[in-house]
């Protein structure tokens, strides 16, 4: 006769080997339009993974998807085992709970103040069982750094750096399973950059969370990811080309056999300045510049 209780620990063991998202032959496409093609990928509960590539390649795209706001156009996304897309709405607003989105700009409601910014997410899903609204709130404030003098305040009277984080407790006020960050560093002073890594290996530390970070910042994705996954722009791929260039350890980058990894990570033009010649052959006042850029380059 089967045992309630091992059936029990059987069906935990399985959910905690079970990736926590996975993507399967993902395809989102505007019209003729393709931006994110044949993507499998598999993420494991707590890992911190990196999303790099050249704007345009379909990296905010994908972090949407995750979180179900926009529609592939074939493939599936599974989260704990579940099709995001196969839910109704319900469910999914339901399943959000256990997400948490810090945006790019930190998108922060002007017309609030920070603590109702902050409270934002109970507001909509509830406060978690047991737990008082207010002292939520000034714990992941003392979280981020940030004092309780600026609960009151409007986000245009903090700088940009106080505003991420602001963006940054808002998205752990439900202490979510996922943490998916747009560009966390972005227009950011090289120390207030440093300043959100080290909240981001933080928050991984205390509550192991999976997390997943779209970034151009190379420091970045070296110092908080466990896994560096880089995409390259659809339309620039050859016929069977797969999307996804390199998928791997950080520190193993550099030597990646495609050399377009190696010139991303390294911040070299390389061919792309010949790829701009070609698409800008018929303005008369581009091209002699960037051939004359080339032609120096090459002497160098």
């Amino acid at each position: 006769m089967d045992d309630p209780l091992l059936n029990q620990l059987a069906s935990d063991q399985a959910a905690i080997q079970r990736p926590l998202v996975q993507t399967e032959a993902l395809t989102i496409r505007f019209g003729r339009q393709t931006i994110l093609n044949n993507i499998s990928l598999s993420i494991a509960r707590g890992e911190t993974v990196a999303i790099i590539g050249e704007s345009g390649c379909g990296k905010t795209l994908f972090l949407k998807s995750l979180a179900g706001l926009i529609p592939a156009t074939s493939g599936r996304i599974l989260f704990d085992g579940m099709d995001i897309y196969s839910m109704s709405e319900t469910e999914l607003t339901c399943l959000r709970k256990r997400f948490g989105f810090v945006f790019q700009n930190a998108a922060l409601f002007d017309s609030l103040n920070i603590q109702q910014n902050i409270a934002f997410p109970m507001m909509q899903h509830g406060v978690p069982h047991g737990r008082s609204p207010q002292h939520l709130i000034e714990q992941r404030l003392s979280e981020v750094g940030l004092p309780r003098n600026v609960l009151p305040k409007r986000p245009s009277q903090l700088s940009g750096g106080m505003r991420k984080r602001v963006g940054l407790a808002r998205a752990l006020i439900l202490e979510p399973e996922l943490l998916l960050y747009d560009e966390p560093t972005t227009g950011l002073d090289p120390i207030m950059s440093d300043v959100i890594n080290e909240l981001i290996l933080r928050t991984q530390s205390k509550y192991s969370v999976t997390s997943i970070l779209v970034t151009h910042d190379m420091h970045s994705a070296r110092k908080v990811a466990d896994r560096v996954i880089m995409l390259y722009p659809f339309s620039r791929l050859k016929a069977d080309e797969p999307q996804v260039l390199y998928d791997g350890p950080p520190e193993t980058m550099e030597e990646c056999p495609d050399r377009r990894v190696r010139q991303f990570v390294r911040g070299e033009a390389g061919e792309r300045l010949m790829e701009m010649v070609a698409q800008q052959a018929s303005h008369s006042d581009e091209t002699p510049f960037l051939h004359d850029t080339i032609a120096r380059r090459e002497a160098q």
